[in-house]
């Protein structure tokens, strides 16, 4: 493995412990809708870009046309507002465990995307990967399932699985539209890409505003409002921030393949925060599989390890 390989994976697994924080937000703000979770979060992510961006802008500006614009705009869609605010209500209606189960299939989905590209690994020679990451998260969905009790009524539980399988969707979409972005545009630095993006999503999000606030009957004290702009600061800068500037780089350090690998870190970190909200220790079946999920990603690594010469000389 290259050192640019290993940068990328560092990056991806730092991305991974950084968003697995959006999946406790849901649970620790039950007061709160997921429109009002996805407009305060990304409202703050956008203000904390464009002050980043603002010393940028005039170098900047030349080096974006309409069609950048479009595909920022698409971007900001797919990876932030909608599938937050699917992934917020599917947790809130049918379970953080739930949720991260279906979300946990991302890299798979990725992964069948990407073996049809250009110079990809083949799909035979990831199987053991994907198969060990897939056994992972059913030994996960077995445990939450029948542990796990959703003080949901029936009809809003099996809406909040739809919700999650269309987060599955819709990161899905992201992570392979933003990769080609990324590689299209190598004259952009991720960094600055990762800018881009929170502006757009932070003036989309104005648009949520007056549903979100406004117009909503909802009343809350202000102590629960206090402990709403402050998670909502922690996931915009936490996860989205820094989060999202840790997965550029990993997206143009790595194969798509293997990036959508990384992806199952989210799950991970997103599992074991859960279990110190929850204030215990992992039972048996969720420690293998944390085993098989961790396995499958050093597997599919493997796999895209070039041949001691081809490392030299990259080296």
């Amino acid at each position: 493995m290259n050192r640019s390989m290993g940068v990328g994976i560092g990056n991806g697994v730092m991305a991974g412990a950084l968003w697995g924080v959006v999946f406790l937000a849901p649970a620790v703000l039950l007061a709160f809708d997921a429109l009002q979770l996805s407009a305060g979060r990304y409202l703050i992510y956008g203000l904390v870009a464009l002050v980043l961006l603002a010393p940028r802008w005039k170098r900047l500006a030349p080096q974006l046309g309409m069609a950048e614009w479009r595909g920022l705009v698409w971007l900001s869609l797919a990876g932030n507002l909608v599938y937050f605010l699917l992934l917020a209500t599917a947790v809130q209606w049918a379970g953080g465990a739930a949720a991260s189960l279906i979300v946990g299939l991302i890299p798979v989905v990725v992964t069948l995307v990407a073996v049809r590209e250009e110079g990809a690994v083949q799909l035979r020679q990831l199987a053991p990967a994907l198969l060990l990451c897939l056994l992972g998260v059913a030994l996960v969905g077995y445990e939450a399932l029948v542990s796990e009790h959703v003080q949901t009524p029936w009809r809003q539980r099996v809406l909040g699985l739809l919700c999650a399988f269309g987060a599955l969707l819709s990161w899905a979409a992201y992570s392979v539209g933003n990769s080609r972005w990324l590689a299209r545009r190598p004259d952009l630095s991720a960094h600055d890409w990762s800018l881009l993006t929170g502006v757009v999503t932070g003036a989309l999000a104005l648009l949520l505003v007056p549903s979100a606030f406004l117009f909503n009957g909802a009343v809350h004290a202000p102590s629960q409002w206090g402990l709403f702009w402050a998670v909502s600061a922690g996931m915009a800068v936490i996860a989205s921030l820094l989060g999202n500037a840790c997965w550029n780089r990993a997206s143009r350090l790595l194969p798509l393949t293997l990036t959508g690998q990384m992806i199952v870190f989210e799950t991970l970190f997103a599992l074991l925060y859960g279990f110190a909200w929850q204030r215990r220790w992992p039972t048996l079946l969720e420690t293998m599989a944390i085993g098989c999920l961790v396995a499958g990603v050093l597997w599919c690594a493997h796999a895209h390890r070039a041949p001691p010469a081809i490392a030299e000389h990259a080296g």
